[in-house]
């Protein structure tokens, strides 16, 4: 046991990453939870709007993970992909690839997100003009992904039809809706899974005919070939905009984008380039 090291052939920069995100993880299941403190909404990414955004958390929430599974996998993933990619680019060329991808990631989930809200607003607004139980109904079933909650709301509308003329019910419903909302602006997004895909995008770039064997797939596949289906099946799940997915689709494919762009560049600019 004294030659035990569980570190052994791991790369400074995913070594580094690996820790402060099990760190972070640790934090928040066992100082956060104990003190009653949120750290996930403190570390996590808010949209400007939000009563918690903070210009940091376009940092720390690359570092955030909440549920071990989510932390695993994207752990994994660091360190069997991330490992090959910093040997291949060094480790100051892998840390400036990581953060662009989980920046990117950032950005282009913040542009969808706000693109969401302004709807949302547009929505509201239309309602105010015309209070309608239709309109209230078709706003909750497209935001609303708790299925109590939208049973709830579901059988308010059902009360409002019964006395359509009600101008209590057309300000309840009102109430309602900047409730749903204020909760859509104030939801944390957060995780390292933009620059993991970042990195799955790079390793299929620079290695695009080796064989994966994944779990549940009795073949191999190449990475390339890996790479453009989880690319599609994200921008399809992405545009598909299902109620109760809270999966940040759109921040995969922005960390996927940014680190074929900056590939792209480094190819064309670098005199020397795996």
């Amino acid at each position: 046991m004294n030659n035990y090291r569980p570190f052994a052939g791991i790369t400074p920069a995913v070594k580094i990453i690996i820790i402060i995100n099990v760190l972070v993880f640790l934090a928040i299941n066992m100082i956060g939870k104990r003190s009653d403190v949120d750290l996930v909404y403190i570390l996590g990414m808010h949209l400007p709007q939000s009563q918690y955004f903070h210009i940091y958390q376009y940092i720390t929430h690359m570092f955030t993970q909440e549920g071990l599974t989510h932390l695993f996998f994207n752990m994994f993933a660091v360190f069997m992909f991330g490992r090959i990619l910093e040997s291949v680019w060094g480790t100051k060329r892998f840390i400036i690839y990581y953060f662009v991808t989980g920046l990117g990631a950032a950005a282009l989930h913040s542009l969808v997100s706000l693109y969401g809200l302004h709807n949302m607003q547009e929505q509201f607004y239309a309602f105010q003009s015309t209070p309608d139980a239709g309109v209230f109904a078709e706003f909750v079933r497209s935001h609303v992904s708790n299925p109590k909650l939208l049973s709830e709301l579901m059988q308010f509308v059902d009360a409002w039809n019964a006395a359509p003329a009600s101008a209590q019910f057309a300000g309840q419903a009102e109430y309602y809706m900047q409730g749903i909302i204020q909760v859509y602006t104030n939801a944390p997004a957060f995780g390292a899974s933009g620059a993991v895909f970042g990195i799955l995008l790079a390793f299929g770039m620079l290695f695009p005919n080796t064989e994966l064997y994944l779990m549940f797939i009795p073949i191999p596949i190449k990475a390339k070939y890996f790479v453009l289906l989880y690319g599609a099946a994200e921008l399809f799940f992405g545009l598909q905009n299902s109620v109760g997915d809270n999966v940040a689709h759109f921040a995969h494919l922005g960390g996927m984008l940014f680190g074929f762009f900056l590939i792209l560049y480094w190819r064309k600019h670098s005199k020397k380039f795996y």
